[in-house]
């Protein structure tokens, strides 16, 4: 299942200097990293810093166009990422309900979803491959609880599931 995320910021690698736009999902607990060009950077922390342009900028020229041609930007999705490279679609959605999918470098689609609203979503694959904690002594209590909960476990805690889970399909002899 997508997991929504906003994002949180931009910041800098210390050691190449490159731009990274930060996402960090609302239950503060995940952030993504993605290392992005200057220009997308540039492009997200005008909207972030609300700095008004008097001409549109690309972004801003590409939501013009989505809206020109009857659609809107419905949400964001991260998909996939292989070689630290990532891959993202904007995803748009005209009066009918129509969806028409589009590819994009993560960058461009989060400056995209920055301007019009749309959610960011990330893929379970790329959260596990890509992610980092943003709250690590929650997560060390969540496996000390299940650490315990495994430990305290025995068989007739599984006897009492069975019988009292209707649904559950026992095997029959045959």
């Amino acid at each position: 299942m997508l997991r929504e995320m906003q994002v949180m910021g931009i910041a800098i690698d210390t050691r190449t200097g490159s731009p990274i736009v930060v996402l960090q999902d609302k239950d503060n607990r995940r952030a993504l990293p993605i290392w992005i060009g200057s220009a997308e950077a540039s492009a997200i922390i005008r909207v972030i810093e609300n700095i008004q342009v008097q001409r549109p900028m690309t972004h801003d020229l590409i939501i013009n166009i989505i809206e020109d041609l009857g659609y809107e930007v419905n949400r964001v999705e991260i998909t996939d990422v292989e070689k630290e490279t990532f891959f993202a679609s904007i995803i748009l959605q005209n009066k009918k309900g129509e969806e028409v999918v589009i590819d994009s470098r993560p960058s461009d689609a989060i400056a995209v979803a920055i301007r019009v609203d749309a959610p960011i979503f990330v893929s379970p694959s790329v959260l596990a491959d890509g992610s980092i904690s943003c709250n690590s002594q929650k997560d060390e209590m969540e496996a000390q609880e299940f650490r315990d909960f495994i430990q305290n476990i025995k068989p007739s805690d599984f006897e009492k599931l069975m019988k009292d889970n209707t649904d559950f399909d026992r095997p029959t002899d045959l």
